[in-house]
């Protein structure tokens, strides 16, 4: 029949933004653009370097992990954003040969080992950061004082450091996790372009701070110090680790603050953001399930009502 209608079916969602993968991923490297500009003002011109020896070795195991698999190679931006974050995290002098390393291991191990972008359950720099700080401690605990390069302590091993200091960066840390502001101006961008939600970041924060009024310390030093803020924003909220539902990633947010405390406080090493970001990850598969199970009694419970 000529009037017959063709139903198209597929997944949902079935309303498309306009948004792509791609250009959503060079609007989170564009976000990153203050927090490595104000990395290299406060570290040198090796900042660079760094990242970009860290991002060649996320790219190219992502390229040669396509050619083995014998999948196509698309040029997808997603290896960048993840060699980019991941350097972020590294002191601003670790040795080159470390940055790429960490962005092969990053690439390989946590992401391409489970099929490639959209299938892997750990945040791949999260992996990468953690693979690193336990094969290379000495390496990864390099930290040094802002424009002189002098060796000295971060705030959580130690060293003095006002509300000032922890706001503006100027203290010791890891190339992009210093400075609040920076991070902070990444996270408007980030809002603006609509690319993250509240949710995951604002439970972080919460839950960092909750722990730390319980057990007697300043959540405001605990929130502004170590890789929390930067984790909040960069790595919590990944699309593909995180859960599905806003309540979901409010619930994981608050679970990577209270793991973050939980390490500083009573773990081995002064800060554990990464840590607790891999153990939310490997739980993010039960909040889903918990969030479908409770809408379907919420379902049933308004049928039941209305019939």
């Amino acid at each position: 029949m000529s009037n017959q209608t063709t139903l198209l079916l597929s997944p949902s969602p079935h309303m498309h933004s306009g948004k792509t993968t791609q250009l959503a991923m060079w609007g989170v490297c564009a976000s990153l653009l203050p927090v490595l500009g104000t990395a290299v003002y406060l570290f040198g011109t090796y900042v660079l370097i760094l990242t970009l020896v860290t991002c060649i070795g996320a790219v190219l195991a992502e390229a040669a992990s396509l050619a083995l698999r014998k999948r196509p190679w698309t040029g997808e931006v997603s290896s960048l954003v993840t060699g980019l974050i991941l350097a972020l995290t590294l002191p601003p002098h670790a040795p080159l040969w470390v940055g790429f390393v960490g962005g092969v291991i990053a690439i390989v191990l946590g992401k391409q080992v489970y099929g490639g972008t959209g299938a892997n359950p750990f945040n791949p720099a999260a992996v990468g950061r953690v693979f690193l700080l336990v094969s290379f401690p000495a390496q990864l605990t390099m930290w040094t004082a802002p424009f002189d390069g002098v060796s000295t302590a971060t705030p959580l091993g130690g060293a003095e450091a006002s509300l000032w200091t922890l706001t503006v960066g100027t203290h010791g840390g890891s190339m992009g996790e210093t400075s609040a502001i920076a991070i902070l101006c990444g996270a408007v961008i980030l809002f603006a372009m609509r690319l993250i939600d509240w949710q995951a970041p604002v439970g972080t924060v919460l839950g960092t701070a909750l722990i730390a009024l319980l057990v007697g310390e300043d959540p405001v030093y605990h929130v502004l110090t170590g890789g929390l803020l930067f984790g909040a924003v960069y790595m919590a909220t990944d699309w593909v680790t995180s859960p599905v539902t806003k309540r979901g990633r409010f619930i994981f947010g608050l679970g990577i603050g209270v793991l973050t405390m939980v390490i500083r406080v009573w773990g081995s090493y002064p800060e554990g953001v990464s840590f607790a970001i891999l153990l939310m990850n490997a739980l993010t598969p039960l909040i889903n399930r918990a969030e479908l199970s409770l809408r379907e009694k919420r379902r049933k419970a308004y049928v039941r009502a209305t019939s």
